[in-house]
C-alpha cells in the first residue's frame, strides 16, 4: 500500500514537471540538492588503468537510486567520457540487485514534506543520465546479477554490451503501481519482437537472463 501511495503521488510529481529537460549535452555536473553526506559510498567506484566501475552500493534497498546517487552517476560518467585515458566503464549492483529501480518511498516522503522541487529534480537528474548513457562515446557495459527492475533497467540498456546471468530478474513493474515505464523504456520495449514489448509495459511480466537474450535485451549470458 506504501509503495502504491509511493507511485502514485511520484506521477502526479512528474506530470507536472514540464519541459525542464534539455536535449544538448552541456549539462551542468554539479546539482544543488545532493543531501547526503556518504553520496561516495552509495555509488563506489572501481579503477584501472583504461576502465572505471560505478557500483551501486545500496543493497539493503536492493540498490533503489535516490538523489545523491543519481547525480553521482551523471557526474561520474561526464568526467569519464571527458577522460581520454579511459577506455571503457562499466556499473553493476552489490548484493542481490543490480537496481531495483527509483526509491518510491524516499520519493513520497519528499513528495509528502512539500519537497516537490526536490522530487521534480530527481526525474531531471536521471532523465538526463539516460540520455548521456545513450548517446556515450565510449563503450558501457551493465552486468545486470540480480533484481534489475524499473529505472534499473533504463540505467542499465542504453549500454554497448548488457550483460546477465542466471540470477537476473528483469520486470517493468511501473503499471502496475499507477506509473508508466520511464527511463526510455519506451523505447527498447518498443523494439522488442511482436507484441512483447506492450505486454511487459501492460503486465509488468518478469524475464529471466536467458528470455533476455531471446528477445535480444541483453547481450551476453555469463
Amino acid at each position: 500500500m506504501q509503495k502504491a501511495k509511493a507511485f502514485e503521488a511520484l506521477r502526479r510529481c512528474v506530470s507536472q514537471r514540464g519541459s525542464s529537460l534539455s536535449h544538448h549535452r552541456a549539462f551542468s555536473a554539479q546539482p544543488n540538492y545532493v543531501q547526503y553526506n556518504d553520496v561516495e559510498d552509495l555509488v563506489t567506484v572501481e579503477g584501472r588503468a583504461k576502465s572505471r566501475a560505478a557500483i551501486l552500493n545500496r543493497p539493503s534497498a536492493l540498490n533503489a537510486l535516490n538523489n545523491a546517487m543519481a547525480a553521482r552517476l551523471k557526474r561520474l560518467y561526464e568526467s569519464w567520457e571527458d577522460n581520454p585515458d579511459i577506455g571503457f566503464v562499466l556499473m553493476k549492483g552489490s548484493g542481490r540487485a543490480f537496481c531495483s529501480g527509483a526509491d518510491a518511498v524516499s520519493l513520497y516522503q519528499l513528495v509528502n514534506e512539500g519537497n516537490v522541487e526536490e522530487c521534480k529534480n530527481f526525474f531531471e537528474t536521471l532523465y538526463k543520465f539516460v540520455y548521456i548513457q545513450g548517446t556515450y562515446l565510449k563503450p558501457h557495459i551493465a552486468i545486470l546479477d540480480g533484481i534489475t527492475m524499473g529505472a534499473g533497467a533504463g540505467i542499465a540498456l542504453p549500454g554497448m554490451f548488457r550483460v546477465v546471468t542466471d540470477k537476473t530478474v528483469f520486470v517493468n513493474p511501473e503499471t502496475q503501481m499507477g506509473f508508466h515505464p520511464d527511463a526510455g523504456a519506451s523505447f527498447y520495449l518498443s523494439r522488442l519482437p511482436g507484441y512483447l514489448g506492450e505486454y511487459l509495459a501492460l503486465t509488468g511480466d518478469k524475464l529471466n537472463g536467458v528470455e533476455m537474450i531471446a528477445c535480444r535485451l541483453a547481450t551476453h549470458l555469463r
